[in-house]
């Protein structure tokens, strides 16, 4: 019997590279997928060249028994201020990528009435806050896609999980010290991802207290909301 496939879609972050690492520990082969491959253990998949994605699904050595999203920049609140493109551009990833490939692969994995999908989205998409509202917006779109593809395939063989990291301990924070309480390192990210593809969660907070933590920044009026730094 062969094993079980596993696609990663951004695989070259360090949350990306830990969730590979603890299914290739239980079993799993891996397809990595990354801008631009290193290696000829990874595959070229651009998340904006969206004309390509189509082919990319279709020339997949076998379609795969999960696939997780890991892909996606990062611009704060004054970035996406001073320059719209780059603001647009990361809404293309973040988003708009995420919306395509899935598509495409959804699609398959439907027709063959099995699979997982496994998507990295954010607390950030919550709600809008002023340091990160472009990044925010994006992955806001990205939870409700996630949650709207979950109830389609209820009854049709297929999984949608959502992940909401917080912070993480990875390169693309390097530049921002976080809290320890409510930072995870990529190790407890595929640890969480793991065990919520174990058990088919519909929705993981991978440090529990940002269930929370969002829970009350949701409720806060705004008329005070406004007026915070958040």
């Amino acid at each position: 019997m062969s094993n079980k496939t596993i696609l990663i879609l951004g695989a070259n972050s360090d949350m990306a590279k830990s969730i590979a690492k603890r299914f290739s520990t239980e079993g799993f082969d891996l397809t990595l997928a990354v801008r631009k491959p290193k290696n000829e253990s990874e595959i070229a998949f651009d998340a904006v060249d969206f004309d390509s994605h189509e082919s990319f699904v279709k020339n997949l050595k076998a379609l795969p028994d999960v696939v997780v999203t890991a892909f996606g920049v990062l611009v704060e609140g004054d970035e996406g201020f001073e320059n719209p493109q780059l603001a647009l551009d990361s809404t293309l990833v973040n988003y708009s990528g995420v919306v395509s490939i899935l598509g495409h692969l959804s699609k398959a994995m439907a027709k063959r009435g099995s699979g997982t999908i496994i998507g990295i989205s954010s607390v950030a998409g919550e709600r809008g806050r002023g340091s990160n509202y472009v990044y925010g917006s994006a992955k806001a779109g990205v939870t409700a896609y996630l949650d709207g593809l979950r109830n389609y395939f209820s009854d049709k063989g297929v999984h949608v999980m959502t992940v909401k990291p917080g912070y993480v301990d990875t390169k693309m924070k390097a530049h921002m010290p976080t809290p320890g309480i409510v930072t995870a390192s990529p190790e407890q990210v595929s640890n969480a991802v793991w065990h919520g593809y174990k058990s088919k969660k519909n929705t993981v907070y991978v440090v529990w207290i940002w269930r929370w933590i969002m829970l009350i920044i949701r409720n806060i009026p705004e008329f005070i909301f406004k007026k915070m730094k958040l």
